[in-house]
Parts: C-alpha cells; structure tokens; sequence
C-alpha cells in the first residue's frame, strides 16, 4: 500500500477510506502478557512468530496471499476482505520461509499453500506482465488502486517477485513437489515484462502502465527512496532485462541524487525524495533489502549500502530519542518512524507516511523491529519494551500497526500486510541471513548485479 512521499497521495487515498473508523480497543482475551525474564531469543522467535500468522492464519482464503489488511475490531472500508496486495504478498512469501526454515510451519504444508498461491498469480490479470497494486482474492481481477491505477504496478511486482525468487531458490532441489513449485516461480519470474516500462525505451524505468490511461500516471522511478529492487531485478530479467544506462541515469538521476549532507554527525549519501534533512521513513532501509544484502554491497556511486540504511535508521532513532516536539513516550526503548496507519486529529483512524519531518506522535512498531540489521540494540530494546510494558500494544499476530503513548496509549486493533510482513525476514536476515543468502545466489540476480556494476565479495560479485 504504501508510496514514496512524492506520491504521499497515495497515502491519503487509504486515509479517505478510513476516515469513518474509529479506534477499538482490543479485548483481556487479546492481550498477551510476556514476562520480564524472557531472553532476547524467546522473543525474536516471538514476534517472528506471531507475525507469521498474519500470512498464515489470516491469508485470503481463495488465493491464499496476504490481504491487504486484517482488522480485528472486523471494520473493514469498502468491504474489501478478499483485497490481496501484491507487494506484501511478496513479503509474506519472505515471512513463510522463515517459518519453514525454523520450524513454525511444516514445510509440506508451505509448499501446497506455496503452490496455490503461484497458480493464482499465473491466472491473475497482468499488464505486460506486472500484476496490479491490488487483486481481487476470489477472482484474480485487478482491482483500482486509483482510478488511472488500475494496470501494472511495477514496484509492487519487484517486491513480489523478490519473494518468488525467494521460493524458487530454497525449493529447487527438493522433491519432485518442491521442484514443480520452483518451476513455477521461474515461469512467472520469466514472464514480467521489465523494459515495457521503460516508457518506448527511457532511460529510466516507470512505475504504472494501464491498458485503459497507459502512462497517464507519469511517475517514474528516481531515487532515493523504496524502489532499488524494481531496477536490480529489471537488470537482472533473462527475458526482458533493462541496461546499466537506465540504472545510473534514471534511479541515480545522472549520479546527482548523491548528497554530502549529514544529521547527528552520520552522513546521508544520497538524498531522500522529499526528505533530505532527516532521511524518509524507514521502510526505504526495508522493502528492497528483503533479498538484497547491503552488507558492503557497493555499485559506481555508492561505497556501502549497509552504512546508507544504517545511517537512516540510527538518524531516526537520534531524532525520537532528542524528541523536539516532546511526545510523551518517545526515547530509546520507543522509537521509529515509517507509513503506516495513524490517528486523525477527531482521533479517528487514518494513514500517514511518518518520517521526522512529519512527526504526527506515531511510532510504528515495524519500523524498528524491521531495522534489526541496522540497529540490533535499538530494535531489541524495542521489541523487549513493547512485549513486555505494552501488551495493550501487542495482538493476535504481533504489535498492532500504529501506536501513541502520548495520546493515551492510543492503538488501532489492525495490520497491513506491507508492515507486517517485513518482521520476520529482517529479523530473519539479523539472525543468520537466510533471506539474503537464497537471492544473492540467484544466478541472475548474480548476473544482474554484476551488469549494473556492483561489488559483493560476500557473494564473489566483482
């Protein structure tokens, strides 16, 4: 659901659709108590866990991918419960591997929900390929994210076909049921249509087509922000790829999207759409690096993206913890600001992409539980607070998607797939680096990443 903050209409978009839900607080029977005494282990498996049933127990039940959302007070806008997004069914094919690789769900199982899910998106409408922002979950039409929003999406589709790849690789070499499921990810990851939205051949790749507006939608993929992974995985496609021209002269805007500016003393290498004092919400340090490892990943302009992410994350962490606007809760066991649901002033719920310089006293608890790589004390600090001091904060499948103490130990009762969904694996890639180790051996993403001139002696890229 979520876009970079040039497009912060999106945002308002989902924020209309709420604007008539209130708040409910969750049931006693909800609340999960944890004890103080829990070790740092118990509780990553925890939260990982618990985030796991938002794909798993939670899934659409006709396609079986994540819903958009999962509310557990059951108000629902536009009674959209069969609404599966793309890109956090991405994430949540990431979240099911980890639960197969540690155990939380029986790996025969996850291959025949694996298996459904890929014959859903292979009839599935697509666009030249790509798969709308949203799909009916019963049946597999598009459904209008916006009125000329109603075609391909591109960066959802990367965030998907990361996932896909995902599976492909932990499932290639097993049983004669694991490989036909493999095969499968490899025709759909074969099929998606890269250079069509290059626009005629730009230099620089697109983010929507639609049959019925074509490029009426005019937003193409510059950087910084989210959308890194769309152009690793166009240069990577074996069947329509893009060229490294397209990379460095329509993401990296002719290299001037680097920046020598700094914020508690860590620089910003690049500069952030529309947020260049402080850096943009924190979902930038997670959506493409669900796969791709920034440890000492370096191309022509960048030296090491890890210490990009990094840096964004520890600059928000400074920001809560300095608090210049004094809400009542922030410093270093509350922290993090990304997109997510929030509270409208009438204390109704609302959407809102939530960075420090848009700070509405909303902390979103995937915005440091996803940043575990870049900030393993921060994020543990977190987690360890709001399991065990806030259980009003924690649900069903994990924290909720929006909290406040300043506002009373304000919460909505809610998830959304695309916040959800990126726990388990960045924890997963914190703990043992599971998730980037399957995609950065995918022989073309190897390719890929080699052609666009990046460096990894972790993967032998030179």
């Amino acid at each position: 659901m979520k876009r970079i903050v040039l497009s912060i209409a999106a945002a308002s978009l989902l924020a209309a659709s709420c604007k008539n839900s209130q708040t409910v607080k969750p049931s006693d029977s909800q609340v999960q108590v944890v004890k103080n005494d829990i070790t740092d282990q118990q509780l990553m498996d925890r939260v990982q866990k618990d985030a796991l049933k938002y794909f798993w127990d939670y899934a659409e039940p006709h396609s079986m991918l994540g819903r958009e959302r999962y509310h557990e007070d059951n108000i629902y806008p536009d009674n959209d419960k069969h609404v599966v997004t793309t890109g956090g069914s991405g994430f949540g094919l990431a979240t099911i591997l980890v639960g197969v690789e540690r155990g939380f769900v029986p790996r025969k199982e996850a291959v025949k929900r694996l298996t459904t899910m890929m014959d859903f998106l292979a009839k599935a409408d697509r666009h030249k390929g790509a798969w709308s922002h949203w799909i009916n979950g019963e049946t597999g039409k598009t459904v209008p994210f916006g009125k000329k929003d109603n075609g391909g999406d591109l960066v959802e589709t990367a965030f998907l076909t990361s996932g896909i790849l995902m599976v492909r690789e932990y499932f290639k070499n097993g049983n004669a049921e694991e490989k036909a499921l493999a095969q499968k990810c490899d025709e759909l990851w074969k099929g998606i249509q890269w250079n069509w939205y290059t626009k005629g051949g730009q230099k620089v790749l697109y983010w929507h087509w639609s049959p019925e507006y074509q490029w009426e939608m005019n937003f193409p993929l510059e950087g910084y922000n989210e959308c890194l992974i769309t152009y690793i995985l166009a240069a990577s496609s074996p069947t329509y790829p893009i060229d490294a021209e397209t990379y460095y002269k329509g993401w990296t805007r002719n290299g001037t999207y680097l920046s020598d500016k700094e914020k508690y003393g860590l620089p910003m290498y690049v500069k952030h759409n529309g947020a260049e004092e402080y850096g943009g919400p924190l979902f930038w340090a997670h959506y493409s690096y669900i796969g791709l490892d920034p440890t000492n990943l370096s191309d022509k302009l960048i030296k090491n993206y890890f210490d990009l992410n990094k840096n964004q994350v520890l600059i928000d962490y400074k920001y809560c913890v300095e608090n210049p606007k004094q809400w009542k809760g922030y410093g270093p066991n509350y922290w993090g600001l990304t997109a997510s649901y929030s509270r409208n002033e009438d204390g109704s719920v609302g959407y809102n992409a939530h960075f420090p310089q848009n700070d509405h006293g909303i902390i979103t608890p995937t915005a440091a539980l996803s940043s575990f790589p870049y900030s393993p004390k921060e994020s543990m600090d977190f987690l360890r607070f709001i399991y065990t001091q806030k259980p009003e904060f924690i649900g069903s499948a994990g924290p909720y998607d929006a909290t406040s103490i300043n506002y009373n130990n304000w919460t909505t009762p809610r998830y959304l797939a695309i916040d959800q969904g990126t726990i388990a694996p960045m924890i997963e890639n914190y703990r043992t680096g599971f998730l980037w180790k399957l995609f950065m051996n995918a022989p073309e993403i190897q390719q890929g990443l080699k052609k666009l001139s990046f460096k990894s002696e972790k993967y032998n890229i030179k």
